[in-house]
């Protein structure tokens, strides 16, 4: 697989189940309806193994533009390829949040709520204040980007199996970081799905929040670079 097809596919499962079991937990009249928190974020983490395991080898799985902005001020790919990964990235979040439509459709009809089911798609703070929600991302990002700079350098590398670090990093921050803005960490993550959400026929879905859309990708890119250049002055 080339770069593009790669991430396309990674961020297709990480979509199509990170995003699958919030809806497994929101939606109405679903077997997993009212599991809570921990279920959303364990099942996010399971996501992300999937995803950056199934294309680590050929990509090296960013699954994540704030990981490709991080990595590229880092010199540690080249120039050329960054638009296959965004590329990928995005257009793989929006066929798996896709998916997620095809598999609830019918519990998106028996759900009211419209926030609820924005929240299947993207995230939606729990207090909306946008200068906090910034810093929120941007600290959630800064961990995980710093995590995975330490995971991926060559004396820890575990290769394909760094999946697995990379998921218990991106369960810790859910179940520490995640209650103010629902931890995007991840600009693809939200921006994808939202454009799906704005696409859909999904019936009485409210707004796409477009303007609150900003802040889960600004937030995660100045988390990734700020990583970055601390990563840069500890190496």
């Amino acid at each position: 697989m080339n770069i593009f097809t790669s991430e396309l596919i990674g961020t297709f499962f990480l979509i199509i189940l990170g995003n699958g079991v919030v809806a497994n937990v929101v939606l109405n009249k679903t077997k997993g309806n009212n599991s809570g928190w921990i279920v959303i974020t364990f099942g996010w983490a399971m996501a992300v193994f999937v995803g950056v395991f199934v294309s680590s080898k050929a990509s090296g799985a960013h699954l994540n533009p704030a990981v490709t902005a991080a990595l590229a001020y880092l010199g540690k790919i080249e120039t050329a390829t960054i638009p296959q990964y965004l590329g990928g990235q995005l257009l793989g979040a929006m066929l798996g949040q896709l998916g997620v439509w095809a598999a609830y459709r019918q519990h998106f009809i028996e759900t009211d709520d419209t926030v609820a089911k924005l929240a299947v798609f993207s995230t939606v703070p729990a207090i909306r204040n946008a200068g906090h929600n910034l810093v929120t991302e941007a600290i959630g990002t800064f961990i995980l980007i710093l995590s995975v700079l330490f995971i991926i350098a060559p004396f820890n590398s575990l290769g394909a199996l760094d999946a697995l670090p990379v998921a218990f990093i991106v369960l810790a921050i859910g179940l520490s970081l995640g209650g103010p803005t629902g931890y995007a960490i991840n600009p693809a993550r939200d921006l994808g799905p939202r454009i799906m959400h704005a696409l859909l026929p999904i019936g009485k879905k409210g707004s796409s929040d477009w303007s609150y859309s900003w802040i889960p990708v600004v937030g995660p890119l100045i988390g990734a670079l700020l990583a970055a250049i601390v990563f840069q002055q500890l190496s």
